[in-house]
């Protein structure tokens, strides 16, 4: 089993920034990609950020230049700095990680969520 916690989320002002964590354990081998997603009140869940286990980045085009995802690999870790935040970035942030257990079984992970408000 891999459990995943976020961490971070709050509330802010309109052009505040928040830091978000992830950290995954349990039987975990290896972790390949981790991400962030997350969920408005009334959409869909969208793809926020993404980062391989080289640490090649990928960013939705409404978070680039503001959001930076980074990872901890020997920590199990991954972080979502989100600056200039804005209203429509309201949401539940969701972390996922694409992981090897040790008895070699894959799957994707999900966190359990944490709410980000931003007040305009």
């Amino acid at each position: 089993q891999v459990q995943l916690v976020e961490s971070g989320g709050g509330l802010v002002q309109s052009g505040g920034s928040l830091r978000l964590s992830c950290a995954a354990s349990g039987s975990i081998f290896r972790i390949d990609a981790m991400g962030w997603y997350r969920q408005a009140p009334g959409k869909q869940r969208e793809l926020v950020a993404t980062i391989t286990s080289r640490e090649i980045t990928n960013y939705a085009d409404s978070v680039k230049g503001r959001f930076t995802i980074s990872r901890d690999n020997a920590k199990n870790m991954v972080y979502l700095q989100m600056n200039s935040l804005k209203p429509e970035d309201t949401a539940v942030y969701y972390c996922n990680a694409d992981c090897l257990t040790v008895v070699l079984f894959r799957s994707t992970y999900w966190g359990q969520g944490t709410q980000v408000t931003v007040s305009s």
